[in-house]
């Protein structure tokens, strides 16, 4: 697992290293689509398929909202290991090292950019399943309100409804352990988050987000527009984030790179 997922984001780290503006990953699979061919017929209301990311900013946009004074210490607390303000993972304190989840806003904007997204449709729910970590989310469709005081979750709790062709979810919730992004942006246990999902023909899905949180951001973050691409001969791998293979990965790599040496 460690291998594997560390072999994938090498790559990324001299591309992350500069500006959100430049952090970018051109995700390759599915990328030989015929896009001059007209697009068969599709049921806008059904997401169901195999999808991979094609937009190459791996945050919700370029440009960050201002923070406000308690999300600004979050932030600096944070030491990531791409970007900027990159250090190495060793002297880090990226959650995944420690094989916490990435949350939902991560996996959505990183995880699809290496390994594909699942969607399913149920009468009652929808499901999403990344394969990174082999985990899910699951969006209520059966008109249930979000809990008014949930219990804070990795991927919060979410609720959609259908707004014409548009698949609108409202999520809550959220466990501030998380990070937004690889880049150490923080949110609170207070944030919102609102998806909204259209199939635009049979092979494109376009995402918006708008993600508000008053106690880390002056202003609702509005995502520019991500566009997933159908990969019809995918298949979701199972790729567990091991805790005992990824402490031995660290001890016998990842902290002798960085200088670091633990008993």
């Amino acid at each position: 697992m460690s291998n594997r997922f560390t072999s994938s984001i090498v790559g990324l780290a001299a591309i992350l290293a500069f500006s959100p503006a430049a952090l970018s990953y051109a995700g390759q699979r599915g990328a030989g689509a015929n896009a001059a061919a007209p697009s068969p017929p599709h049921d806008p209301k059904d997401l169901s398929g195999i999808w991979t990311k094609t937009w190459r900013t791996l945050a919700l946009s370029a440009e960050v909202p201002p923070m406000t004074p308690e999300g600004q210490a979050k932030f600096n607390a944070n030491k990531p290991s791409y970007g900027p303000r990159a250090i190495p993972p060793a002297l880090g304190n990226d959650p995944t090292g420690k094989c916490d989840p990435l949350g939902l806003v991560r996996n959505l904007l990183l995880e699809v950019a290496i390994y594909p997204m699942e969607i399913v449709q149920t009468p009652r729910r929808v499901l999403q399943f990344f394969e990174w970590a082999h985990s899910w989310r699951e969006i209520w469709t059966d008109g249930r309100d979000l809990p008014k005081d949930p219990e804070p979750r990795w991927m919060g709790y979410s609720v959609g409804k259908w707004e014409g062709d548009t698949f609108v979810v409202d999520s809550t919730g959220f466990d501030e352990r998380t990070w937004l992004d690889h880049f150490g942006t923080p949110h609170s246990d207070q944030m919102r988050l609102q998806e909204r999902y259209k199939r635009l023909d049979r092979d494109n899905l376009e995402l918006t987000m708008t993600l508000t949180d008053p106690m880390t951001f002056t202003k609702p973050w509005v995502s520019e527009k991500k566009i997933f691409k159908l990969d019809p001969k995918a298949e979701i791998q199972e790729l567990f984030c091991v805790p005992s293979e990824e402490e031995a990965f660290n001890k016998k790599v990842r902290d002798p790179a960085g200088g670091v040496i633990r008993n």
